[in-house]
């Protein structure tokens, strides 16, 4: 099991490497977040001793579940998925990063249940957060429309207990590659605008998670700065 995850992870880094190095880009300024939805812990773990270290993911309830019988691992913990308000303080115990914030009353929820864990001396810095993105403007799909991220972002970037890091969206659900791509460039134009416009807080909102195990190639030259894989890791998944 260990040996099928290492060599996975191997996979995908060449894929990512590859990606990078056609587009004109070095390996290392695209960052692997492994999407761990319905995986068990005992995988997990593997995927971490073989250096993946970087997890996203999607339910709060199996977030709690697991990271416990992760914790003698050091490795990072991004929420990736939906966030109900309700289950915000749950997962703010675990996450160094949340990537789905696509409202104001959500990243406020945040503010202030990150604001008492620092109070409290429990964690020191900022709670890092991307702002989400509906590019693809799937009604199936979360993230705040294109033409209000920028206003988000800086409200976002305006509360104390935050720190805007960039911009996260979901390719578009399409086998045209050129549809896929547009939704990748739409994300990186809303971060270049936010980081130029001056607003307090922004200037560091560089980072871009776009691109996951079918089409990472395209989100690499679009310009990600993180790629979201989870199924050409760990396998399909229900």
């Amino acid at each position: 099991m260990s040996q099928d995850v290492e060599a996975a992870l191997a996979r995908v880094r060449a894929r990512i490497a590859a990606a990078a190095r056609h587009a004109g880009r070095h390996p290392s300024e695209v960052e692997l977040l492994l999407a761990v939805k319905t995986v068990s812990p005992p995988l997990i773990r593997a995927a971490i001793v073989a250096g993946g270290t970087v997890l996203g993911h999607n339910r709060a309830q199996e977030l709690t579940v697991t990271e416990p019988e992760l914790a003698d691992l050091p490795h990072q913990v991004h929420f990736i998925g939906h966030l109900q308000s309700n289950k915000v303080n749950q997962v703010l115990r675990w996450v160094t990063c949340v990537q789905t914030v696509d409202a104001l009353g959500l990243a406020q929820r945040l503010d202030r249940g990150y604001g008492r864990i620092l109070e409290a001396g429990d964690r020191t810095g900022p709670l890092e957060v991307l702002v989400q993105v509906n590019t693809s403007r799937e009604t199936s799909k979360s993230g705040v429309d294109v033409g209000a991220a920028s206003d988000l972002a800086a409200e976002v970037a305006a509360l104390p207990a935050l720190r805007l890091r960039g911009f996260m969206t979901i390719g578009a659900n399409s086998p045209d590659a050129m549809a896929v791509r547009a939704s990748y460039d739409d994300l990186r134009q809303v971060r270049d605008a936010v980081v130029g416009s001056g607003d307090p807080g922004t200037a560091a909102a560089d980072q871009l998670s776009m691109g996951m195990s079918g089409d990472l190639e395209i989100a690499v030259a679009a310009g990600a700065t993180m790629v979201r894989v989870g199924s050409a890791v760990f396998g399909e998944r229900g």
